[in-house]
């Protein structure tokens, strides 16, 4: 049984169209890349999932729940939560109750709370920035703080938004490790990414849009040789490679 399905997702803003009728699945366990050039209607895929946005026509089912129009915070309780690709840290708080915020939503106390959020950051080897104010971390320490906020709610599934973008090669390989050990965890995750070195390395299934259409469903190996692929995203890599 499939653990996240997505039916006929569309999203159309006035006369745009952003997401048309995106279909997919994932299975407990998998790590699944969504990827596409800019503008292909990822990121509001993403927040049709998580009930960021409400979609024209299509559903959501979360453990065989349909789960279409749900607030985000009803969505997270369930166990559906997302990062985002602008990082939405509070910089005038530390590190820890940054993390503390997303462990609120499971415990009532402050005193759970902040356990909780050490364990995750011991997690993430962050415990030495745990009194850090968050206007003060690197962009790779952000990226971290953005995955530890998340999974403070205690996650089954987890959308990562371009959680890797912008960091150094060193970097792009520590995060892949990092979110490999996550989905060894238990957590399932969905993935928006441009950096192909992380996507390939780390996706059992890659769903690939363009202009808010599915072109692709597959494993890495056929996504990086289908045509359509190529002339719509990959072409320059490709090239590159």
């Amino acid at each position: 049984m499939s653990l996240l399905v997505v039916e006929g997702l569309t999203k159309t803003f006035g006369g745009l169209r952003a997401v048309s009728n995106v279909s997919f699945a994932v299975e407990p366990g998998a790590i699944v890349g969504l990827i596409g050039p800019n503008g292909a209607g990822k990121t509001t895929t993403f927040s049709l999932m998580s009930g960021f946005q409400r979609p024209t026509a299509g559903d959501v089912f979360f453990m065989d729940e349909r789960i279409t129009g749900l607030s985000p915070d009803a969505i997270c309780l369930r166990g559906l939560t997302r990062t985002f690709q602008i990082m939405q840290s509070f910089p005038k708080l530390t590190t820890l109750q940054n993390v503390m915020i997303g462990a609120y939503a499971r415990h009532t106390t402050v005193t759970a709370a902040r356990r909780h959020a050490m364990d995750i950051m011991s997690r993430l080897a962050m415990v030495e920035r745990a009194q850090e104010l968050a206007r003060n971390l690197t962009l790779a320490d952000l990226k971290r703080l953005e995955i530890a906020k998340a999974l403070a709610t205690s996650p089954r599934v987890l959308l990562l938004d371009e959680v890797v973008s912008g960091l150094t090669p060193t970097e792009v390989d520590e995060l892949v490790v990092l979110i490999r050990s996550i989905r060894d965890d238990g957590v399932t995750i969905v993935m928006i990414e441009h950096v192909m070195q992380a996507v390939m390395a780390l996706s059992d299934m890659i769903v690939v849009l363009h202009h808010g259409e599915k072109i692709f469903e597959g494993v890495p190996q056929d996504a990086v040789k289908d045509p359509r692929v190529v002339e719509a995203y990959l072409g320059e890599e490709l090239l590159l490679a």
